[in-house]
Formats: C-alpha cells, structure tokens, sequence
C-alpha cells in the first residue's frame, strides 16, 4: 500500500516542448505543480475513467504523427504502469512504465536480441512507452517532471537500472541530447505503431547523477542543453520518494556513486 499524503510542488517557469515519444486513486502518492499558474497533478492512472482518458489522448496524438496506437486495458497489468498529468479532470499528458518480467517487455517484439543481452548481463530492464502531450499544454516542464516520476517509480521505488524506449529515427537526435539516451539497435519497421522505430537506452544512475548535478536549477546552468534542469531537485525528490514507497520499505539506492557512464555496456 502506498502513502496517500499529497506531494506539492511549485513551478513557476514555462518552456517550449519538443515532440514527445513515439507511453488517483486513494492509494497514491499525488504530485502536483503549477505552470503558468494553472495546477497540473501526476498520478497514477488506476480508475477505468483515467485509463480511457489516457487512451484518447494517445489515440489523438499518435494520429497526428500517422502512428497507430492500442487502447490501455481497463484494469493495469502488474507489469505496467500509466502515470498521467491531468488540469482538474482533463489529462493532458501520460506516460506508460513497463517493467520486465517473464512476459516480457514491448521493445522485445523488435529487439530482442538486444534486449537479452542485457538481461545476461544481469541488467534490470524496463522501458517506458507511450508518451503522449497535448498540443495545447507543450509544457517542457511538465514532460520532465512526468519523466522524473515515472524514473522513482522505475529505478528509487522498484530497482531497476536500465531503461529502454524506442523512438522514431527523427527523434533519436532529441532524447540524445534531452537526457543522455545511446542507440543500443538500428532502425526496425514497428508494427505496434506502425512506424520505424529505434532501440534507445541509458543508465538510470546515469540519469540520478544528472538530477543530482542540475535537478532544479532551471535557468541557473547557463549554456546547458538537456531536460535535466527541468527535473525536481534532489531535495524535491527526497521528499517524493517515501510517498510512493510500499508500507516498510526503503528506496532502493543507486549503484555505486562516482561518474555513472552515458553509454550502456552490456
């Protein structure tokens, strides 16, 4: 069971959004924040109604891009997650978590191969898919503080240390740069979307170091290209963290600190 306690957060600035990805109830722990002094809340999406609502809006912006996309089951898997940003009862960005099981994960459809040498190599994979924002939030800060929720889930919460998505091939070039992904396998026609699609992955202690080092900063860290600024400060997820961890447990800790490396090694 997860706290219930709601975590409130200010943001104050607003920033342009880039094209996104080509993925409460009174157990969760809600975020909310502010952008252009309207209140956006992050929470899981376990109610059938916050799953529909999920669906349209992945629904409508895939069409957009001449994606296909799959409607969200009524009731989550145990091996999936679907966060979602909503203004009041309007969900205006969602963002699914898939963690790795004997079921396997979606990016295995085109890259298995890939994907088992991670898991030889003793990697905790998972991959996050099915990223969508409305047109008329383009929230830069919202992708982020979405993307930063869905990594305590995925690595502070839940341990695992690898996250895999797949892109189209015209946005490999952003995720590089935003947050540190690296091609891990060349493009590959997806039938799930129909449309090709990249195996992209990073380190989430990768990731961690980054929060840590420019978490927060927003317009402090001049000349600083990526979306990590954007991200909550480390004292803002400190205080997230416990209030999505199960009753009794602890955050799991990262591996080893020092200079975590950008390029996943198998």
């Amino acid at each position: 069971m997860l706290s219930n306690s709601p975590t409130v957060l200010p943001i104050e600035t607003h920033h342009d959004m880039r094209p996104p990805l080509t993925n409460p109830s009174k157990d969760d722990a809600v975020h909310r924040c502010v952008v252009n002094r309207r209140l956006y809340q992050i929470s899981s999406a376990n109610s059938c109604g916050q799953r529909s609502s999920a669906s349209s809006l992945i629904h409508r912006m895939y069409a957009t891009r001449g994606y296909v996309s799959a409607a969200l089951p009524d009731e989550p898997p145990p091996t999936r997650m679907t966060l979602v940003a909503s203004d009041h009862d309007t969900t205006v960005a969602t963002l699914s978590i898939g963690f790795d099981s004997p079921m396997g994960l979606h990016v295995d459809a085109l890259f298995l191969p890939e994907v088992d040498v991670l898991r030889q190599a003793g990697r905790q994979v998972c991959e996050f898919t099915s990223l969508a924002m409305d047109q008329l939030v383009r929230s830069r800060r919202v992708l982020a503080s979405l993307f930063h929720m869905a990594y305590i889930h995925a690595h502070r919460v839940r341990g695992f240390d690898t996250l895999l998505i797949e892109v189209n091939p015209r946005h490999v070039l952003y995720y590089r740069r935003m947050l540190g992904f690296e091609v891990m396998a060349s493009q590959r026609h997806s039938a799930r979307v129909e449309a090709p699609a990249v195996l992209l992955g990073v380190n989430f202690s990768y990731i961690r170091d980054q929060i840590e080092r420019l978490g927060g900063s927003l317009d402090g860290a001049p000349g600083e290209r990526s979306m990590y600024p954007d991200f909550f400060s480390p004292s803002e997820e400190a205080f997230i963290v416990p209030r999505l961890m199960p009753v009794n447990h602890e955050a799991h800790e990262a591996a080893p600190r020092g200079a975590a490396p950008r390029v996943l090694q198998a």
